[in-house]
């Protein structure tokens, strides 16, 4: 697997000072708050935020490219933002003239009260076992004769699998696009032409050099997002989160990292300005992590890797963006 690097971003930058209209690249931290302090933050997101939109429209390209493309199967791990990128790849699509249609794999999670145990005894969310294996599979073989099926729909609050309602028959032009931590795992696809398949892997894939020799950790930008997402959308504070961290990330390298190989593309959903984004929610969460949590080291850790950055303002940041996945205001409906 090649190592990602940042890829260095010019923005074109009006001088207002000389009236001139001139370009600075940004590689690393300190080129982005310099220019975040000059002022121009708003054509730090516009550009990044171009560059993205760009990179998933490749992919749809792709895609389209192969013409026997049924199932495009869209795996990463915990906040690797799959919901989004996978909505905006939708998008695409459709303007190529397909008719996209999003299947999530949570839906595929089992009663609760089957979720197997890890060795601790405590339910195991991140394994594949968690989900109906069989039932997705039978799903994706009737589809593929032409049946029609009803998909499922899992209910968090009661932890129990229904039925949805919701019936699918592939028509044509039709490719269902389809989310989960599981989605690159064999298991999920045996029984499936090969040549019906397009599998992506999502994540925070480019290094971001803080100085020469210190970098962001690509799993601390994750949990970042995670902490804002869990504080915003499930009531969880960033002590619990954090403390769930590291068994979340013994299911990534047990169940999801082992298949990133799999993927038929790869797609860096982090970009370098983001923390400036994200650092304020993330701070007011870390801020309520006491000296006495088993989970301070890691906290104040994170608040100084967020106060290396300066702050850019969230209003700049567009609502189909995937960070309104963990900011909130996107104009996806969840």
């Amino acid at each position: 697997m090649k190592e990602f690097q940042s890829v260095p971003m010019t923005l074109q930058i009006h001088d207002k000072a000389t009236n001139e209209v001139k370009f600075t690249t940004i590689n690393n931290v300190p080129q982005l708050n310099e220019v975040i302090s000059n002022g121009f933050s708003r054509e730090i997101v516009n550009s990044f935020e171009t560059r993205q939109e760009w990179n998933i429209g490749y992919i749809a390209y792709q895609i389209a490219q192969q013409k026997n493309i049924k199932v495009v199967m869209v795996a990463g791990p915990s906040s690797s933002g799959k919901t989004t990128f996978s909505k905006r790849l939708s998008l695409h699509l459709l303007v190529l003239g397909f008719k996209p249609f999003p299947i999530s794999l949570d839906d595929y999670f089992v009663d609760r009260e089957l979720t197997p145990v890890d060795e601790n005894g405590e339910k195991d969310y991140e394994t594949v076992d968690a989900l109906n294996v069989r039932l997705f599979q039978e799903n994706m073989h009737d589809l593929m004769e032409g049946k029609e099926i009803e998909l499922p729909r899992y209910d968090f609050k009661s932890g129990r699998s229904t039925q949805s309602g919701t019936k699918l028959r592939l028509t044509e032009g039709m490719i269902l696009v389809i989310e989960g931590i599981h989605g690159l795992n064999p298991v999920m696809t045996e029984n499936l032409p090969k040549e019906n398949l397009f599998k992506i892997y999502a994540s925070s894939l480019n290094r971001y050099y803080i100085d020469e020799t210190k970098y962001v950790s690509r799993t601390d930008h994750r949990l970042i997002r995670r902490i804002i997402r869990d504080m915003k959308y499930r009531g969880t504070s960033a002590k619990e989160t954090i403390s769930r961290w590291s068994s979340v990330r013994r299911g990534e390298n047990k169940w999801i990292f082992p298949y990133q190989q799999n993927a038929d593309v790869e797609f860096c959903s982090t970009q370098l300005y983001e923390l400036a984004i994200l650092k304020n929610q993330a701070l007011t969460a870390l801020a309520e992590v006491r000296p006495s949590d088993a989970e301070f080291s890691k906290a104040q850790e994170l608040i100084d890797l967020l106060t290396s950055y300066k702050t850019i303002d969230e209003k700049y940041v567009p609502q189909t963006s995937l960070l309104r996945e963990f900011l909130g205001g996107s104009n996806f409906h969840y």
